[in-house]
């Protein structure tokens, strides 16, 4: 699929297994495997890193596939999920990088155009996010109050 705002594709990255077998080798039960997700939670790791994590450092390869559960309804369950989506809050904080080079480097127009282009996918999400039932209806972005919500 192509990017939105430039003529290029895009990179392929990396494919999941094919099977959806919890793998023979794997030591970890579905409850450990909870507990786990729930401790890393708790130590301020979001659900991306909680599976880089996992992955790495404990060998899990798919929590899906051990639970038959995501990451992000497991943290539902135990009511631990963020008020705002890790996405959102990503690209938030890019558009707060570029704001900060902004103030330093006035004249910098591919800056402005590139925040320009980080706003509008924010807005974007923001809809669909207000649409799906996921932020509430009157939640609203500002970039000066948006500064104190994420820093």
């Amino acid at each position: 699929m192509a990017r939105m705002h430039s003529g290029k594709r895009g990179r392929h990255g990396s494919k999941k297994p094919s099977k959806l077998v919890k793998p023979s080798w794997l030591r970890y039960n579905t409850k450990e495997v909870e507990q786990l997700i729930l401790k890393l939670s708790k130590a301020g790791k979001p659900s991306s890193q909680i599976g880089i994590v996992l992955r790495d450092v404990y060998g899990i390869p798919s929590v899906r596939v051990v639970t038959n559960k995501k990451i992000n309804a497991i943290l539902e369950e135990n009511e631990i999920k963020p008020k705002i989506p890790e996405d959102l809050v990503a690209v938030i904080r890019k558009g707060i990088q570029v704001m900060k080079h902004l103030e330093a480097n006035k004249k910098d127009m591919t800056a402005k155009r590139g925040l320009q282009l980080t706003e509008s996918k924010i807005r974007r999400l923001a809809k669909y996010y207000k649409n799906v039932g996921k932020l509430p209806k009157d939640w609203q972005y500002n970039r000066e109050s948006i500064k104190l919500l994420i820093s």
